[in-house]
């Protein structure tokens, strides 16, 4: 009875930013895939579904009267590992000697005098 694993597969996700001429026909959107966010001011739609369905409905999409633009979120493609890129936190690590510059740390603070 216990026996039976459930196991679950990470579907490929991705987001299509709809730019639209009017929000009435936001409804209508629903059937395309899950609407994440609506833009009521500059009248946009965020749109998730899977991956392997981008071309398809985006090219439906376009055909819709009243879609203005459709765009594709590129930030499945982008590499979000910034440790390479950042460097090591050592190399900006500063010795107390460092902290201020030689001018700024032979001042002496002079009172107005009264």
């Amino acid at each position: 009875m216990l026996d039976k694993e459930i196991k679950f597969e990470v579907t490929r996700r991705r987001s299509l930013v709809i730019w639209v001429y009017s929000l009435r026909q936001v409804k209508n959107l629903r059937r395309f895939g899950t609407i994440q966010y609506v833009s009521r001011k500059m009248k946009y739609v965020i749109l998730y579904m899977p991956d392997e369905e981008i071309e398809a409905t985006e090219f439906k999409l376009n055909k819709l009267h009243f879609v203005r633009q459709v765009e594709r979120s590129y930030r499945p493609d982008v590499e979000m590992n910034f440790a390479d890129k950042i460097g090591k936190k050592e190399l900006f690590e500063l010795e107390e000697d460092e902290l201020f510059d030689s001018e700024h740390a032979k001042k002496e603070i002079v009172l107005a005098e009264q």
